[in-house]
């Protein structure tokens, strides 16, 4: 039986990347985005028995609760959960609007959470596949959270509390085999980068190493890796996938 793997915020940029190498892979995919694209319905129309795409907002618990349990429903089992949705205001913190916050808060910070938990409520109860490396929960970050930068103090704080999370989670999670790691990436040139100004995008690019922005396909590696065979023993971690920048 393939393996199934629910990823939010999966319509477009880096979320549809991974939709794209899951389903590659010959994973069952359930994906779900506040809004549609058509680059996510085309898939839905080329693998219709191995792809769920619906509209669900990552903030609201209730329709989280939901689109896990029909991807269940759907595919019969749970194996893997990339919380990758998100939404970034950049702005100096004196300036940014309370709308603004609560946004990042509910989306980036408790909508995964409350995501991870419906699917960790499914992991904990059903059979384990005999062979394959157990449940994998990835989580997205940045290195922001670990670097900071101006004009993102409200983004960086919800990613570095994602951090915390995933490593509290993997200690929670371990005894029942069932990896939590997150990857933090580097800027890269996707829509949420899209609102940086130009000069905030050139400063970026001039101190990373490789000296460009990333590509969502940078990053889709090391989540087809986390979610796989290979990393079995790996649990707890953050992962930079960032040229160098952090270093």
């Amino acid at each position: 039986m393939p393996a199934t793997t629910i990823i939010s915020g999966g319509s477009r940029g880096l979320g549809l990347a991974i939709v794209e190498r899951l389903l590659a892979r010959g994973d069952n995919v359930a994906a779900f985005s506040r809004s549609a694209s058509p680059a996510i319905d085309a898939l839905a129309a080329s693998f219709p028995e191995r792809l769920l795409a619906e509209r669900c907002d990552a903030a609201d618990a209730e329709a989280v609760r939901g689109f896990v349990s029909r991807a269940v429903t759907r595919f019969g089992r749970l194996d893997n959960c990339v919380a990758n949705a998100a939404v970034a205001h950049e702005g100096v913190l004196a300036t940014c609007r309370d709308d603004e916050i609560d946004a990042m808060l509910a989306v980036n910070l408790n909508g995964a959470i409350v995501l991870v938990r419906e699917c960790v409520r499914q992991l904990l109860v059903q059979p384990r596949h005999e062979h394959g490396p157990g449940p994998a929960v990835v989580v997205v970050s940045s290195t922001v959270a670990a670097r900071g930068a101006p004009g993102l103090a409200v983004y960086a704080a919800t990613k570095a509390g994602l951090e915390g999370f995933a490593r509290s989670l993997a200690r929670e999670l371990g005894p029942r085999g069932i990896r939590v790691n997150a990857i933090a990436p580097g800027f890269l040139a996707t829509d949420l980068s899209a609102s940086l100004s130009a000069a905030a995008r050139a400063r970026i690019v001039r101190r990373t190493p490789l000296g460009r922005l990333g590509t969502s396909e940078d990053i889709v590696g090391a989540v087809e890796f986390l979610t796989g065979p290979r990393a079995s023993f790996i649990t707890g971690q953050v992962i930079a996938v960032d040229g160098g920048a952090a270093g």
